[in-house]
């Protein structure tokens, strides 16, 4: 395959995946929140989960999500085929793959035009398919086993307080609007009492979390533009979302199923940016994982915990 052939299908899935996510919120419908909705919130709040247990990250969480919604499953396991024929399964008979992606980069050694050898780093894009555990027959019974809640309520927000605790952000609360302000670096929460239950505090103060990692001294995503461009603006509000709902999962918290009113009006402006740039989608739920990977890496290790106890 040559390289301009490698490119455009590289570009074909930036599209097709685009030309989802663009239909999807044409209906109202945030992929990133979605799965909520569908009961499977009596279980345990999860991301998608790879066949050996550890979870899909970035996009391919919301690719999962999507199509878990799409389809009905509840079970948040997912492997290609071979790794089911691996474990003496199969793939039922007419079952469709579900893509996801893989996104790396290599170096390549290459003659300038002055003769000398130069090293260049070459980002790659591979999908490939996988199957939900529903589609699969002949597993051990242990992919079947719906997980059982982890936490009740009242224990799965005193997890969440101590995680935001624990990243060090100064936490203000009065006044009626949720956000975070980069001049004084601190993030404004309405009183707690105001919120319809404590899963949607959390899940709030989730979205004001990940735009307080935007500071240069942590993940350094430019928020100069923020307040003058809507384009900027509707780009980090989609990091924002898309974290928010990344972190509470990793939380066992439902997050937001209805946009916030001060938010409902970046829907337009989502979809003016993914139609203006096809990997804007990518870009947003690698900048969102970033900044919950940096939040995680703020939490103490189990060691560190059971000393402080």
């Amino acid at each position: 395959m040559s390289r301009k052939e490698r490119n455009e299908k590289r570009v074909d899935i930036y599209a097709r995946i685009t030309e989802r996510i663009v239909a999807q919120l044409e209906e109202g419908v945030r992929p990133w929140t979605q799965p909520w909705s569908t009961g499977n919130a009596t279980g345990r709040i999860t991301r998608p989960l790879r066949h050996n247990g550890e979870p899909y990250s970035g996009m391919n969480v919301l690719l999962l999500w999507s199509e878990s919604m799409a389809r009905g499953y509840a079970a948040p396991i997912w492997m290609t085929y071979r790794q089911a024929s691996e474990l003496g399964a199969h793939v039922r008979k007419g079952e469709t793959s579900t893509t996801v992606i893989y996104a790396s980069r290599f170096t390549k050694t290459e003659t300038d035009a002055r003769g000398d050898e130069v090293e260049r780093d070459i980002p790659f894009l591979r999908a490939y398919g996988v199957f939900n555990v529903e589609q699969i027959e002949g597993l051990p019974e242990q992919y079947y086993h719906r997980p059982k809640p982890i936490l009740d309520p009242v224990e799965r927000i005193e997890h969440a307080d101590r995680f935001f605790a624990n990243t060090g952000a100064v936490i203000r609360h009065g006044g009626t609007k949720a956000f975070y302000s980069p001049s004084t670096d601190h993030i404004q929460m309405p009183p707690f009492e105001t919120f319809r239950d404590a899963a949607s505090y959390v899940a709030v103060l989730s979205h004001e979390h990940v735009h307080w990692t935007a500071s240069p001294d942590r993940v350094g995503r430019d928020l100069s533009r923020y307040a003058i461009d809507r384009s900027e603006r509707a780009r980090e509000e989609l990091v924002a979302e898309i974290g928010s709902a990344l972190l509470c999962a990793d939380l066992g918290i439902v997050p937001e199923l209805e946009p916030r009113p001060d938010h409902a009006a970046y829907l337009g402006g989502w979809l003016t940016v993914l139609a203006c740039d096809k990997r804007a989608i990518f870009c947003a739920a690698a900048h969102a994982q970033r900044a919950v990977n940096f939040l995680h890496g703020l939490q103490p290790s189990a060691s560190e915990e059971r000393e402080a106890a």
